[in-house]
């Protein structure tokens, strides 16, 4: 949101070389979205719409993407990435390079507390191309920021045997169905012993 308050935003948001701009409540900077960068969202009813310990929530969120990179090869630990776009504590990094972004909100849906953990994947999408694409829409800003190449990666480009999108696809599946907070249970539904 706070691109929006740069003088060059409006007309940069229009141009179409840059494609759908989508201005996003939550902080951190640009994102460049398309084909091979997926965007993985959990969530999950909470005691309160007020953060808690969000820093555990990031880490339980790293901790399960890391779990389920390394069945395909990957080894990723959270670490900030000087130089990649939306650089935050908890992007996940493999060999120092940028290979996920991590966000959560926390918001009130009616009556329910939730709160939203969300993961940016750069699978397939080729790390230069998002860069320059990065760098694109940040000059037609009017800003200096720019970003490295050399500092994103992709699953394609580290994970082995080759990369297979249905392969991570379902080793995703399989990691986070493990890791979601199960659903509160009544009283009456309550079971004693261990899942």
């Amino acid at each position: 949101r706070r691109y929006t308050a740069l003088p060059g935003f409006a007309a940069a948001a229009a141009d179409p070389t840059h494609g759908q701009v989508q201005v996003r409540a939550s902080g951190g900077g640009l994102v460049p979205q398309g084909a091979g960068v997926w965007n993985l969202s959990l969530a999950w009813p909470a005691a309160s719409a007020a953060p808690v310990d969000t820093s555990g929530v990031y880490r339980a969120l790293c901790n399960a993407l890391a779990a389920a990179l390394a069945r395909l090869g990957v080894a990723a630990s959270p670490q900030p990435v000087e130089g990649s776009f939306c650089d935050g504590r908890y992007n996940l990094a493999a060999g120092g390079r940028k290979l996920v972004g991590t966000a959560q909100a926390w918001r009130r849906i009616g009556p329910v507390p939730v709160v939203l953990a969300h993961a940016v994947i750069v699978a397939g999408a080729d790390p230069v191309e998002l860069t320059a694409r990065a760098n694109a829409f940040e000059a037609a800003l009017g800003t200096a920021t720019r970003y490295r190449a050399d500092a994103l990666t992709s699953v394609a480009r580290e994970c082995t045997p080759p990369y297979d999108e249905a392969r991570l696809l379902a080793v995703l599946a399989e990691q986070l169905a493990r890791v979601v907070p199960p659903r509160e249970h009544h009283p009456e539904h309550t079971h004693h012993g261990s899942a």
